[in-house]
């Protein structure tokens, strides 16, 4: 009943800010512009539709909030004015009282809010969809004062997260059952994945961990900076970390004002990204513009900034491999070794035929490749990819999902840093060099450093375990094959019987036969 609750609250949300009519308008079609006009009647739609969007989307609630975050990055997939909307839902979120803020703080750590603080900001800074930031002033365990950023879980959170993800999963199971093509996109497992990522998103200590890991992996690397944890001051719905300044990545007029090499500064986001996935596998997996910034700090000036840590993506060994040697091979335009990639991994039925897949493929992809990324939609190539993936019956992976999201991001950043960006001749150098890296003769050094440890146990335990192994005397089976020997001639013994049984029963018929056919002569 909850569930189907909460689905009619979104039905009305969506009538009164008149969404309904906002899609069929939308379509080419005169008598669905019709049919949006005779919806419209009686109501208020005097607002920007882009507007009625966002609120929207607000009233409804963190989920739907997430979702056009990460539509506010696909300005070339939505109008400006919605786009423009929707980049409004990344830092403008309505905040909650700041007394519940302090109130959380001083629960979190059984201290009165001026026994933690040198000084404290009520007034928010930022107000997301899962929590919000205050900006203080603490004194760390030298007794330097620190500027620090306060984030605070928004009250009530997981409550409402738990009726959005039930219902999402009963409208899923829906849809599994009403189409097969839908089935085959495994929405359940996809659904699975996104309930997972939410509910790491509300501890805010397993946010502070991912930061610190991001910190270790992307040290030395020069081009990214991310805050530092205190953690004498992290709890799961509170945590303290250095405050960090720069412009929004958005703000593309304002950093190129400031002297800020914009391609450069595209290149940087895609070698970042793909240190994170392919070195790491370990990778940020929330890179809306609301969530990265650039310093324009003397000592720092041009990096990335990166904030809000509470998705974060992992890889396996075996993702990572399948997806660089996908990425290679697409540089190379070898499509045949795609499709074998496609049909070794289980993507695809084992019996497709390679030649057919591999022709698929390079007719999606081949006419885009020379062109600039200004050029390119990659919303029409997924489009394109997704026809051909339902021919083939090929199966989405629900764990690659946060990738494919932040891949998405990426695009639409390098799209407003440098329309000219050839995200492939970027990419293309790194991933080479990382598959000779695992591949290659330093890969194999690497592997055997890895294991020296349990060869070094190893090693001289090898004579003791051959000589045991030499030594066993072989098993006396005798009990066993005597057994067997006896079940089997009682099995003989019963088919004998029932042979016979079956013989005299024909005999008997032929006799009767004779007996009749005299009889009536």
């Amino acid at each position: 009943m909850r569930q189907f609750a909460r689905g009619a609250y979104i039905s009305w949300i969506a009538l009164r800010y008149g969404l309904d009519e906002l899609v069929l308008s939308s379509f080419h079609h005169p008598w669905l512009h019709r049919v949006a006009r005779l919806l419209s009647v009686g109501r208020d739609l005097s607002a920007p539709r882009g507007q009625r969007l966002r609120e929207a989307l607000e009233r409804l609630g963190p989920l739907f909030v997430k979702f056009g975050q990460v539509m506010s990055t696909r300005r070339d997939l939505l109008p400006p004015d919605i786009a423009d909307e929707l980049a409004r839902l990344q830092d403008r979120v309505p905040p909650f009282p700041s007394e519940v803020a302090v109130a959380t703080i001083e629960r979190a750590f059984r201290k009165p809010l001026d026994r933690i603080f040198v000084q404290f900001e009520r007034e928010p800074v930022a107000s997301a969809s899962i929590a919000q930031v205050h900006f203080a002033v603490l004194r760390d365990r030298q007794g330097h004062a620190r500027e620090v950023a306060v984030k605070v879980l928004r009250p009530g959170m997981l409550a409402t997260i738990e009726k959005d993800l039930a219902l999402m999963r009963m409208l899923a199971t829906w849809v599994e059952r009403a189409s097969a093509e839908a089935k085959r996109l495994k929405p359940l497992a996809v659904v699975g994945e996104f309930d997972k990522y939410l509910h790491d998103e509300l501890d805010l200590l397993r946010e502070a961990s991912s930061a610190a890991q991001l910190r270790r992996n992307m040290d030395g690397l020069d081009l990214v900076l991310i805050p530092e944890m205190f953690w004498d001051y992290c709890a799961p719905d509170v945590i303290v970390m250095e405050r960090m300044t720069g412009v929004p990545i958005n703000q593309t007029a304002r950093l190129r004002e400031a002297g800020v090499d914009m391609k450069k500064l595209a290149r940087d986001g895609v070698t970042i990204f793909f240190t994170q996935v392919f070195r790491d596998g370990f990778f940020h997996a929330d890179m809306h513009p609301g969530n990265i910034q650039v310093s324009l700090a003397p000592e720092t000036f041009g990096r990335y900034i990166s904030l809000d840590f509470g998705i974060v993506g992992t890889l396996t060994e075996f993702d990572k491999e399948y997806l660089a040697q996908n990425f290679t091979a697409f540089f190379r335009r070898d499509y045949k070794r795609v499709a074998e990639l496609h049909i070794e991994s289980g993507w695809v039925p084992p019996g497709t035929r390679v030649d057919e897949l591999e022709a698929a493929i390079r007719a999606v992809c081949e006419p885009y490749f020379d062109r600039p990324l200004k050029e390119i939609s990659l919303g029409m190539v997924l489009m394109r990819l997704f026809q051909t993936s339902r021919r083939f019956h090929v199966e989405i992976q629900p764990q690659l999902v946060l990738l494919q999201k932040t891949l998405l991001n990426i695009e639409g950043l390098g799209r407003d840093l440098d329309p000219d960006l050839d995200l492939w001749a970027t990419a293309k150098p790194f991933l080479e060099k990382w598959m000779l890296d695992q591949i290659g003769p330093r890969g194999l050094l690497r592997r055997l450093r890895e294991e020296a440890p349990r060869y070094a146990k190893l090693v001289p335990e090898l004579p003791r375990l051959l000589h045991d192994y030499l030594a066993r005397r072989p098993d006396d089976h005798r009990a066993e094959l005597l057994e067997l020997l006896a079940a089997q001639k009682r099995s003989n013994q019963r088919l004998h019987k029932l042979l016979y049984a079956g013989m005299g029963f024909v005999f008997g018929l032929l006799a009767m036969q004779l007996i009749v056919g005299v009889r009536f002569f």
